[in-house]
């Protein structure tokens, strides 16, 4: 407790100029973060250019809390590739393997069908939404171009602990404010 108001005393203590130059620092920081995330978006060609694997369904190739690099080329898709999807009416991507490529004859639209690794059946049983056979383009975020294991463990641990991410937070908080530039 005297920990406690011992840095609320000290912060009390600040003048308003130094107080203004940690926020502005802290917003330059910010800026050049969302510019480079946009920068990577651009380039990659996929609104989601890095996602981190949430399930053992793509074991033992890719492991929960590895982390994801996509890249959304205009080649079509081929069996084979490792493309992550958004399925209606869920929010969390999906990391499947495509099985089988499919172009209708009516449109020339290609379909994928997609299956995890380390799943017994394909994504037609339970994976995709209901009456749904094949995916589309539009499901389609990006093709995995490359990946860091591990590295999204922390993601992983802030969603299913909150606490923990409110901890950091407070603490990484606290540590601009007491920061002497």
């Amino acid at each position: 407790m005297e920990l406690f108001r011992g840095t609320m005393d000290s912060i009390g203590s600040f003048p308003a100029r130094r107080i203004t130059t940690q926020f502005i620092n802290l917003g330059l920081v910010m800026a050049w973060a969302l510019m480079i995330w946009k920068l990577w978006i651009y380039v990659s060609g996929s609104d989601s250019p890095i996602v981190v694997v949430l399930s053992g369904s793509m074991e033992p190739g890719f492991k929960r809390g590895d982390v994801l690099f996509l890249h959304m080329e205009q080649s079509p898709i081929q069996s084979g590739e490792i493309v992550v999807f958004n399925i209606e009416g869920k929010d969390i991507p999906v990391v499947h393997r495509v099985i089988t490529v499919h172009q209708r004859r009516d449109t020339h639209d290609i379909n994928v069908l997609t299956k995890g690794d380390n799943n017994p059946e394909d994504d037609r049983h339970g994976i995709y939404a209901d009456n749904q056979l094949w995916l589309e383009k539009n499901h389609i975020i990006g093709r995995v171009m490359g990946y860091f294991p591990y590295a999204g463990w922390a993601t992983i641990l802030m969603t299913e602990k909150p606490v923990i991410k409110y901890l950091l937070i407070g603490a990484l908080s606290l540590l601009v404010i007491k920061s002497k530039e």
